[in-house]
């Protein structure tokens, strides 16, 4: 057990570490071309704002959380997703007493207690954006570009944009109505977690994953047949806005998303490189999230996107991602007056920005240049007694093997090269 991890996370080891990196750095920079800036908020909150975020009828406060009460006895909850701690902070900061909008995004580790399955973790890592401050599906269409752009930057090309409108209270009541009369004779049917959601919130049914649940919901009142005229014609404003940008888009009336604070945008990108159908990023709107934690009425819009799901789509595409060498240059020394040079050039080379490493486990010189090809060096300089008698250092082109000899005092200046 000591020596296993824990089931449903997995360690990230250091041949895979950058292609983290890549995509952390790729997310960071669409997020600056976009005008979002970085946000951190803690790793745990209190329970409560999960609670009245995401929403009591959702999987994920039923049966997901990892809560714990701490030694102050206050109820302590692993962050399961990005957007609530995001608005508590937007809150808490006064950001919205600024200039709005406020356009944020995050990279983040999070933790649910679900069935580990091909790209989902029990302790998972996600990218996030959130614009708050306006009703403007402008908005909306600007989410939804930053991830398709994002996704065909990283070489996803079997992907698909499903959107659909899940409306506000007002309409949504009437949708609630007419799909509880539609389930009212299946009922005895349905799944314990669906006869619990049949009355406090019956559209989550669904998005339920159970099969029979599935085939009895087939032909269910759909929400877009009850859209009132504000969110109709947001859901339109949507479609002119995606279809200016050229953003290809499907209408899916069976998305929902899984947590109780979307209005109107509902959206995923889906994709079957994986096996079965997947979604890689999924998000959508919440006017009422903010206020219903504690702040002024303010609209809000954004997404989540899994980290672990994106490199596993990446790697079914066929995406290379490109993998730096461990050093620009690997020093060759012979003998313990060769080795002090050596130490004092690896030291400068270092200050200089270069990467650069040298023996540390006592290896003859034919093992030091087998080690130098094994971590893939660029470059060795061959350091020996002829070498500093001579006042000059060999240079080869591991690559060409090409070898040229330099003095001394232009070493560092012709590796910059």
């Amino acid at each position: 057990m000591l020596t296993n991890a824990p089931k449903g996370t997995k360690d990230m080891m250091p041949d895979q570490a950058y292609k983290w990196h890549y995509v952390e750095k790729a997310f960071a920079e669409i997020c600056r071309l976009y005008g979002f800036k970085e946000i951190k908020t803690p790793v745990f909150e209190h329970t409560e704002l999960f609670q009245r975020g995401v929403g009591d009828t959702t999987d994920i406060v039923q049966k997901e959380m990892y809560t714990f009460q701490d030694y102050g006895k206050r109820s302590i909850t692993l962050r399961p997703e990005g957007t609530s701690p995001v608005v508590r902070s937007y809150i808490e900061h006064k950001l919205y007493a600024g200039v709005q909008p406020t356009k944020l995004y995050y990279n983040i580790p999070c933790f649910r207690y679900e069935k580990p399955q091909s790209g989902r973790l029990r302790a998972f890592h996600q990218f996030g954006i959130e614009t708050f401050g306006t009703m403007d599906m402008m908005a909306d269409a600007e989410i939804i570009s930053l991830g398709n752009d994002f996704l065909k930057g990283m070489g996803i090309t079997d992907i698909e944009l499903r959107i659909n409108s899940v409306g506000c209270p007002e309409c949504r009541e009437k949708h609630r109505a007419a799909l509880r009369e539609f389930l009212k004779p299946k009922y005895d049917e349905l799944c314990d977690t669906c006869k619990d959601r049949y009355e406090r919130n019956p559209m989550r049914i669904l998005d339920c994953k159970s099969p029979i649940c599935q085939e009895l919901v087939a032909g269910a009142p759909m929400m877009l047949d009850y859209l009132c005229d504000d969110c109709s014609q947001a859901f339109e404003d949507l479609k002119t806005n995606l279809e200016a940008m050229g953003i290809e888009y499907t209408i899916d009336p069976g998305i929902v998303r899984g947590l109780d604070y979307y209005t109107k945008t509902a959206f995923e990108f889906v994709t079957n490189s994986i096996g079965a159908q997947g979604t890689v990023c999924g998000g959508g709107r919440y006017d009422h999230l903010v206020e219903e934690i504690g702040g002024p009425a303010t609209p809000g819009v954004g997404f989540g996107l899994g980290k672990e799901r994106l490199l596993l789509t990446m790697e079914a595409c066929g995406v290379e991602i490109p993998k730096p060498a461990a050093a620009d240059v690997f020093i060759v020394v012979m003998g313990e007056k060769a080795k002090a040079a050596g130490l004092k050039l690896m030291r400068q080379l270092r200050q200089e920005g270069i990467a650069v490493q040298m023996d540390i486990m006592g290896r003859n010189v034919k093992n030091q240049f087998k080690y130098a090809n094994r971590i893939e060096a660029k470059k060795t300089v061959v350091i020996g007694e002829d070498e500093l008698e001579k006042n000059q250092f060999a240079i080869k082109d591991m690559a060409t093997s090409e070898q040229v000899t330099v003095p001394m005092e232009k070493i560092i200046e012709e590796l910059k090269k």
